[in-house]
């Protein structure tokens, strides 16, 4: 048992290593990130230092990874996904993935209630929204539209938007969220010829 557990704490420098050059940060961005020193950083990557939970537990959160996933952890064999609903800006967010980088998917709920006024915002990234109930507003740029069950909509996060419900009824839909310039791909069949 003991040797599993030097192995691992052994292979925990080279995956830091490696996540930290995967999203192209420097020490000091993830000192500053995380509150740890840059010297400390440079000798769990190199494995000059044992990792500890209270190293650990900012630097998973940094790289945007479950600490399972940093330490390596054996899988328990359940697929389900056990991640935890956010509430915020009204909704309530679920994660559907938990891969680091890449696409995000969400399942947003926003509640039935009163109608909100759109406050467009910009970031980075690019979002695929995907309507399951109810009526979607999505305030984009000059557009104002009213998505319905089964209606989609992509665009690029630096445009100006928003979205809430269209009525005082709720509204789910799931969105697909990736960084900059990453696009969802459909692949659809040619509809067939009459």
């Amino acid at each position: 048992m003991d040797d599993d557990l030097n192995g691992a704490l052994d292979a925990v420098g080279p995956r830091l290593r490696a996540l930290r050059r995967e999203r192209e940060t420097t020490l000091a961005d993830l000192s500053a990130a995380t509150g740890i020193s840059v010297s400390t950083l440079s000798r769990l990557e190199s494995g000059g230092r044992r990792p500890t939970l209270e190293l650990l537990l900012p630097l998973a959160r940094a790289h945007g990874v479950t600490l399972d996933e940093l330490v390596d952890a054996p899988p328990t064999g359940d697929p389900r996904i056990h991640l935890r609903p956010v509430a915020a800006f009204g909704m309530t967010m679920l994660p559907l993935t938990r891969r680091p980088g890449g696409i995000q998917a969400y399942k947003l709920i926003i509640p039935a209630g009163g109608r909100a006024e759109p406050e467009p915002k910009t970031h980075e990234g690019y979002e695929w929204v995907y309507v399951l109930n109810g009526r979607l507003r999505l305030v984009l740029g000059e557009h104002d539209l009213v998505l319905e069950p089964g209606e989609a909509a992509e665009f690029d996060t630096r445009v100006p938007h928003w979205f809430g419900r269209a009525d005082a009824e709720g509204v789910e839909f799931l969105s697909l969220f990736g960084s900059q310039g990453e696009r969802a791909h459909l692949r659809a069949r040619p509809r067939a010829r009459e």
